[in-house]
């Protein structure tokens, strides 16, 4: 493949992803009117108009769209083919793009990045940062080699079960509620109720689905820290994994495990792991052997 166009189709594919020249010019350390010579000359080799810039930002036009998969299986491919090239020389090289949410990125990423990196010192790790839906489209879109995801995942997508994560009823300290070792749903429905917002509310959304019932939703927050400190401060209860609140439990906090089977299921998913690369499946490997001995710390989920 030409070096000009990867160069080209890196830039497209950059800019589709984060939305902003600007944004691009500094991931890829280059200018912005750099970055919107390669979108112009890539547009006039092709003869089609691939993205419309206005004030409220940048989007795909059609053709845009239409491309935009192909470019993004033409770069694996061209990764895929410096990572072989690489290996018949004997180097442990290449790029993994992985799509990853909060929980996950505290607890367990930094540990994973640092055995990996020791290991693999040359294979680049690229992180994206976002919730449910947008790293399962990540992945579909070519945007994302794999990522963590909670399962069960779109049909598109192959998946492996990583852990089993226990949802928990967080109360404020001293909260009524307090005195049960158990928390019925029919107990809290009436409670004011801080719900994650869309896209990262999905496994509180399917206990309360699951269960016929309807929360009194008072506030809708994406991050975790967030809804811990309105509960801290009662102005509600909520839902939450397990392994969210090991990082962020203080006294302030009294927490139940709700009444029956609650879990929330996480594994890793990409669009196919017989067509990754070579570092993509080392990184799996680091994956997997850190989740079989990874322990969640005690914290006092039991009757006070």
């Amino acid at each position: 493949m030409d070096k000009i166009h990867i160069h080209k189709y890196q830039i497209f594919s950059t800019v589709v992803r984060l939305g902003s020249l600007t944004k691009t010019a500094q991931a890829l350390n280059l200018t912005q009117s750099a970055v919107s010579h390669a979108i112009a000359g890539l547009e006039n080799e092709l003869g089609l108009k691939l993205l419309i810039r206005n004030r409220s930002g940048i989007r795909l036009t059609d053709s845009g769209e239409r491309i935009l998969k192909k470019i993004n299986e033409l770069l694996q491919i061209n990764d895929q083919l410096l990572v072989e090239v690489d290996a018949i020389k004997g180097l442990e090289t290449g790029k993994v793009t992985l799509g990853t949410f909060s929980s996950v990125s505290i607890q367990w990423l930094p540990q994973i990045m640092q055995q990996f990196q020791e290991q693999y010192p040359h294979i680049d790790i690229q992180l994206l940062d976002g919730n449910y839906t947008e790293i399962e489209n990540w992945i579909i879109e070519g945007h994302a080699d794999l990522g963590f995801v909670h399962l069960p995942v779109s049909s598109t997508l192959q998946s492996i079960h990583l852990y089993q994560d226990q949802m928990v009823c967080v109360l404020p300290a001293h909260h009524p509620l307090q005195q049960y070792d158990y928390i019925k749903l029919e107990q809290i429905m009436d409670e004011p109720f801080v719900m994650p917002v869309a896209g990262c509310d999905t496994d509180v959304q399917m206990i309360w689905n699951l269960a016929h019932m309807t929360p009194k939703i008072k506030y809708r927050l994406e991050d975790d820290h967030a809804i811990i400190a309105m509960v801290k401060h009662g102005l509600g209860i909520s839902i939450l994994p397990e392994m969210i609140l090991r990082s962020m439990y203080t006294q302030d906090l009294c927490l139940r495990p709700l009444a029956g089977v609650h879990q929330r299921k996480i594994g890793i998913a990409a669009t196919s792991f017989q067509t990754i690369s070579p570092a993509t499946q080392k990184f799996i490997a680091c994956i997997q052997s850190f989740v079989e001995h990874y322990r969640i710390a005690d914290i006092p989920i039991s009757s006070q």
